[in-house]
């Protein structure tokens, strides 16, 4: 580690030796400036012998777990005629955002299952051959799988769900025509904000199958329009809002050669609750998660798919709300772990049960296996063969992630990584092997082969950008608003700008909850942006505000019916702290943009503040009566009971108040935050004869991506940052 780190030292300083480009945005986002094209995600086999990835010229590549050696497993011309599908722009804006897979593995580590725009292929690794085993229609949504035997691959068509068998047609297992009941496929709401991206699951003997079927009948539409068309069209999206009628869900389980489905009978409040997890302990026993609509209790069912009957065996509760840890790790008969935030950190903690009778009583508490004040984002994988359990926390530093270990008895807790900074590691199943991508501000990103005992090899580097200098944000603790919560910033300022009052500061907060924007990783192309800002005279503030996430229970629930005045007081709480330690500053040329909750803060800073120039809002939600339930809801209650908590939300409320030249930015296919709340927005700026400009995107979704689109963007961006924050006639 310490050559890799005199590696990065020496590009540093030859970067600095020689002449400098000046970045520019075609440059970001048209040319692609990065630090190089890293494999693609590691996908491990499951019988972990080796992982597989795409590379860059569209070679398929597989790693070997025993060694470490990389070799070419298929040409890219052998999938070319699989990989071709034309993807539309939802499909490939939803591939990326929720990570849908290329390719699958057989159980037997023997096949792989592409998926290319909704035609499946089945491809035999030893034979290189590939054979159409389906055709479901649609793109990402399609969620195609093996049975554990192998033998079967089953996928969702038309709302409904399928098995195919070699040489056989494909079997329909539902066979409902309603367009507004889905079977085993995930709507929307349950794919954005309850991070589900499977609703059926095989049993582990391979003969039944339980799924989720969601009736949506009653969730309102919305119209996407397409404008681009002479004749334009619509996309009706099933999309439910504070205090709608949510999905109706109810657990089926379905034998493999159809007939008749048996529901589970699990408590819940119909059209309300939630079920984000589910899955099998036995061929008999099924679990299942419900969350209820408040977020406030958490219950764990097991249910006989014989008779449909539950046993409640571990109810959660919390005063104001749960995060985003919905996950269960069902490691061994009779054993369970969980991630809870209830001693005030998330944490694990290790449930038993009757494994020979999983409905005999509730689940039994056996041990928390690690605690502290610090937080443990996630589970990696738990070796049955040390007792060990890997899982990843920012123990030591809030702004850095790092591989830890503990046994399930609670001992021997660890570090495993070894170097500072951010690590994201995907561990083949139930091993100690895994493929760790971990970087820090000043390392751009690596990929290293590890296995946990304390082998590492580095299998691809990312290099600094040729010939562009590399400023280095400086870190920085300040103090919230309260005056004793600490708050995390990183300030770039421009090279030798030391004049007072010389150098116009922008903030750019994302604020809103379960986010980190200020931590020890490369930042990729926002990064270079905030470097093209320094080099064009711009200071750049990023602070993470009290209401956002991995600082801890009570740093989170800041944001309880609470979505703008405690963020806002910290963010300018900070900015005077920034604005005294370094004068070059000038207090009078501010500005502040963000994206998404970013966005509706930056419309919030610039109508509760005279004290910004210029704003741009990207994406912004303007009334969170018009973003989803699952969401807002979390946070904010029903409108019914919390009508104040939405009005004091809704910068639409203090439009007439807005300080400032702003810029509104959004896509018009944004399904995520419709483009009805940037229209409403600017109806309140016309109603109180306020200047704005608006640029939409038309077609885009939420990211607005694509190089010609962002190259667009950004240069907007810095148009509106330079003609408003500069010296008159100094953009021209």
């Amino acid at each position: 580690m310490r050559r890799l780190l005199l590696f990065t030292s020496a590009l540093l300083l030859t970067a600095t030796l020689h002449a400098q480009k000046q970045w520019t945005v075609a440059d970001i986002f048209g040319k692609g400036i990065s630090t190089g094209h890293a494999p693609g995600e590691m996908t491990w086999a499951p019988d972990a012998s080796r992982a597989i990835f795409m590379a860059d010229n569209g070679d398929l590549m597989e790693m070997q777990a025993a060694t470490g050696k990389i070799s070419k497993l298929l040409d890219h011309e052998k999938l070319a005629p699989i990989m071709k599908a034309q993807l539309s722009e939802q499909d490939r804006d939803h591939r990326a955002r929720y990570g849908a897979p290329d390719y699958i593995w057989s159980p037997d580590s023997k096949d792989l299952l592409f998926d290319t725009n909704g035609t499946l292929w089945a491809y035999d690794l030893k034979s290189g051959t590939g054979t159409e085993v389906g055709h479901t229609g649609q793109g990402s949504g399609d969620d195609p799988k093996f049975s554990p035997s192998g033998e079967y691959i089953s996928y969702l068509h038309d709302h409904n769900l399928y098995v195919s068998r070699p040489s056989a047609p494909p079997i329909a297992l539902t066979n409902t025509h309603e367009p507004t009941l889905l079977n085993g496929e995930v709507d929307w709401v349950y794919l954005e904000e309850l991070d589900v991206r499977s609703n059926y699951f095989w049993s582990p003997d391979s003969k039944q199958i339980a799924y989720l079927q969601m009736n949506e009948a009653a969730v309102p539409q919305y119209p996407i329009t397409d404008w681009i068309p002479t004749h334009a069209g619509v996309d009706e999206q099933r999309y439910p809002q504070p205090g709608d009628a949510n999905p109706g869900v109810r657990i089926g389980v379905v034998n493999i050669n159809g007939g008749k489905t048996t529901w589970l009978k699990i408590p819940m409040e119909e059209g309300s609750d939630y079920i984000p997890r589910f899955g099998w302990i036995n061929p008999h026993v099924v679990w299942a998660e419900v969350l209820t609509r408040d977020h406030k209790h958490l219950n764990l069912y097991f249910a006989d798919t014989r008779t449909g009957d539950t046993r409640l065996v571990l109810a959660q509760n919390d005063d104001k709300f749960f995060d985003e840890a919905y996950d269960i790790n069902f490691y061994a008969p009779g054993e369970f772990l969980i991630t809870s935030w209830r001693d005030g950190h998330t944490h694990i903690f290790r449930y038993s049960y009757n494994a020979a009778n999983p409905l005999d009583g509730p689940a039994q508490p056996v041990k928390q296996l690690e605690d502290g004040d610090y937080e443990v984002s996630s589970i990696k994988s738990i070796d049955l063969n040390s007792h060990t359990v890997y899982y990843l926390s920012n123990e030591g530093d809030a702004r850095q992630q790092q591989i830890w270990a503990v046994k399930l008895d609670g001992t021997g807790k660890q570090r495993i990584s070894k170097s500072e900074g951010f690590h994201d590691p995907n561990f083949a199943e139930g091993t100690a092997v895994y493929v760790d991508k971990y970087s820090s501000q000043a390392t751009p990103p690596a990929l290293d082969f590890c296995h946990a005992g304390g082998f590492c090899q580095t299998i691809w580097q990312g290099q600094l950008p040729k010939d562009y200098e590399i400023l280095h944000p400086e870190m920085l603790e300040l103090k919230a608003a309260d005056g004793k919560t600490t708050l995390y910033a990183s300030l770039l300022l421009p090279k030798n700008a030391t004049t007072p009052a010389s150098v116009p500061l922008i903030n750019n907060p994302y604020g809103g909850p379960h986010a980190q924007t200020v931590r020890d990783s490369w930042g990729g192309s926002s990064f270079f942006f905030d470097q093209l800002l320094a080099q064009r005279g711009f200071a750049v503030l990023h602070v993470d505000n009290r209401g956002m996430g991995t600082r801890g229970r009570d740093f989170e629930q800041a944001a309880y019916h609470n979505f703008g005045p405690v963020q806002l007081s910290d963010q300018l709480a900070a900015i005077d702290q920034v604005l005294e330690k370094y004068p070059q500053l000038d207090k009078n040329r501010l500005g502040w943009w963000g994206w998404s909750w970013g966005g509706t803060f930056t419309l919030n800073a610039l109508s509760h503040s005279d004290r910004f120039r210029a704003g741009v809002s990207v994406a912004p939600v303007t009334d969170f009566r018009n973003y989803d339930s699952i969401y807002t809801e979390r946070y904010l209650g029903l409108p019914t009971e919390n009508a104040d908590a939405y009005r004091a939300a809704s910068v639409q409320e203090t439009a007439k108040n807005l300080k400032g030249r702003l810029l509104l930015v959004h896509g018009t296919g944004d399904d995520n935050v419709h483009f009805e709340n940037s229209i409403q927005y600017i109806q309140k700026l016309i109603d109180a004869n306020i200047a704005y400009d608006f640029q939409p995107y038309p077609r885009k979704t939420h990211s607005i991506a694509g190089p010609v689109a962002h190259t667009n963007l950004f240069d907007r961006i810095l148009w509106h940052f330079e003609t408003y924050l500069k010296p008159e006639g100094a953009a021209r």
